[in-house]
């Protein structure tokens, strides 16, 4: 059983915050065992703390190492035994320092291969920030830390509906200068391939959004859609990726155009994620595709304003979870023809160059006459002429 269930790690995010509340809700149900072995980095003593305060029914089994997760329970990894001091709904100092700690345990235990998702409670971007994380979020210090030099791409999504950001945790102002023909084109091309891979869409259609109100007006409102927008389109077109556009995101996220498409990719973080939260906020997801780690997170954050209360809604936390597991099956099965190709037959292994043996001239069929109406054909006079001569035959011999 525990082999064929996903290994889901899980960290508790800023502990003044609903982390707690949404992960202890989600596993309250017990179907969500039957689907993967929950491991929560994090501290008992705050978790135990929360579950008294809310008065949640859920229990936990404390462990002290990734390896002694077991199925059918939630596993609690004590990723420090420090007391943390927790003040529900306030941004504190130890509240960034236990989320870094839990992120930084579940970092170093992905390298050793110990789960196989990660799904990440909110956490604050500011008073986590110290002299071991300097990153404007969870997107890009995963990268760092397990990026393989790889580049991370943000995706909101819900359902069909999924929204691509070429730039991310930006000052406004910083964005214009961002937005180059190389930026979208390597946006864009690692969104095409998490479509085909990680959600199994074998030629998806992107809409690319402008940058400028109605698209710049051809030059009127701005230039970025003349001069680096639509050439990054066409160069996509010429690498094979079918991308559309540029255009105008007000009327096209109102009008419900992006139903026409597989993703939307948007120039800037809150002119993708406004409409997206406007759209599919109950159950949205953040996905970070384009690393070796699937990584997922509920669309939300902390949610200082409502921690403590017990209101706060789990089924953005829960379908992170779904769509992590989701993505990891979908990733495997994509992968799996090119584990273990078939060794070469006796002919192949005589040329092991493939261009050179493909490149070898096929023999051409022969030329047949093209066909003249009304008159046979030399298969059909062959036929008739064999015809004739049994005919004849009784008669010479009487």
């Amino acid at each position: 059983m525990e082999d064929k269930l996903i290994r889901v790690a899980i960290t508790h995010g800023d502990t003044n915050g609903i982390g707690y509340e949404i992960i202890l809700k989600t596993f309250a149900d017990p179907e969500m065992f039957e689907l993967c072995i929950p491991i929560v980095y994090g501290s008992p003593k705050a978790a135990a703390y929360h579950k008294k305060l809310l008065g949640l029914p859920t229990n936990f089994s404390i462990i002290d190492k990734a390896e002694e997760a077991k199925p059918g329970r939630l596993n609690l990894l004590a990723t420090f035994d420090d007391e943390v001091k927790i003040e529900m709904g306030t941004s504190s100092k130890d509240a960034g320092e236990a989320a870094l700690k839990a992120l930084d345990k579940a970092m170093t235990d992905y390298r050793s291969e110990l789960y196989d998702v990660l799904v990440t409670a909110p956490i604050n971007k500011n008073n986590i920030q110290s002299d071991l994380f300097h990153f404007p979020g969870h997107t890009e210090y995963i990268e760092h830390c397990v990026g393989e030099g790889k580049e991370a791409l943000m995706i909101l999504m819900n359902g069909p509906l999924r929204v691509a950001l070429v730039t991310t945790h930006l000052p406004i102002k910083n964005v214009a200068q961002a937005i180059t023909k190389e930026a979208i084109v390597n946006k864009a091309t690692i969104l095409h391939e998490s479509l085909r891979r990680d959600f199994r869409i074998s030629c998806p259609r992107i809409a690319v959004l402008a940058l400028n109100p109605h698209a710049g007006d051809n030059g009127v409102i701005g230039t970025e859609e003349n001069d680096i927008i639509i050439p990054a389109i066409e160069e996509l077109e010429e690498k094979g990726i079918q991308a559309f556009g540029p255009y105008p995101a007000d009327g096209f996220f109102g009008s419900g155009a992006y139903s026409g498409f597989d993703a939307v990719l948007a120039m800037y973080h809150d002119q993708g994620l406004a409409p997206f939260k406007a759209l599919a906020s109950e159950e949205g997801v953040n996905y970070t595709a384009g690393l070796p780690i699937v990584r997922t997170s509920p669309d939300h954050g902390t949610a200082y304003d409502i921690a403590g209360a017990g209101i706060a809604d789990p089924m953005s936390f829960r379908h992170a979870i779904f769509t992590a597991i989701d993505i990891f099956r979908n990733r495997e099965n994509y992968d799996e023809p090119f584990q273990n190709p078939l060794p070469k037959l006796f002919h192949e292994k005589r040329d092991e160059g493939e261009k050179a043996r493909f490149a070898q001239p096929r023999p051409k069929p022969a030329l047949k006459a093209p066909a003249i109406p009304g008159q046979a054909q030399p298969a059909q006079q062959a036929q008739q002429a064999q015809q004739a001569q049994q005919a004849q035959a009784p008669q010479e011999e009487a």
